[in-house]
């Protein structure tokens, strides 16, 4: 059975996270949290910022962190960054498997406002929040603002990137 599309959990509902509560609740799909050179420090800090209140599938912060550790590897090297997932996704998602079938329009009145099983996880975002932030050297600022940019770019959301440490290095650039 396919997966439902990513318009259905954008929105905000009622949060439902108690895990110790709920049978069958899939793990999460976010494979590490940090990456690049974690020892190393870093006077730039770039971050990716949400600009409206959504759900975040963890597949889609996976696709994320991805794109934007690939992109820096490749143009920076994997030495010279630190990447980092800034969001947890708590929420499980639920899906009434029989709406979501071919004969969804023709569903008994018993089972409107059906409870459904776990199928996921996403993080609950509100407007301001701090998703992704990426530490790098001042020479490789542009390369950071880039990735981070491919990596909105696999969000449910407007997003956009401010620089939160190092803006007095970056005079010209910013």
């Amino acid at each position: 059975m396919a997966r439902k599309p990513a318009r259905m959990w954008r929105r905000l509902e009622r949060p439902y996270t108690r895990v110790e509560y709920i049978d069958g609740v899939p793990g999460i799909r976010i494979r590490q949290f940090e990456m690049g050179n974690r020892s190393a420090t870093f006077p730039v800090m770039v971050t990716l910022v949400a600009e409206e209140a959504v759900q975040i599938r963890d597949v889609a912060l996976e696709a994320a962190r991805l794109a934007a550790g690939k992109y820096m590897s490749k143009i920076a090297g994997a030495s010279n960054f630190k990447l980092k997932i800034r969001i947890y996704p708590h929420h499980v998602l639920r899906e009434h498997k029989m709406a979501v079938g071919a004969g969804a329009d023709r569903i008994s009145q018993g089972m409107r406002r059906a409870f459904g099983k776990p199928v996921g996880r996403a993080a609950r975002v509100l407007p301001g929040t701090k998703i992704l932030s990426l530490w790098v050297k001042p020479e490789h600022f542009d390369f950071a603002k880039e990735a981070l940019k491919r990596a909105g770019q696999k969000l449910p959301t407007p997003t956009k990137i401010i620089v939160e440490q190092g803006a007095e290095l970056l005079k010209g650039k910013i």
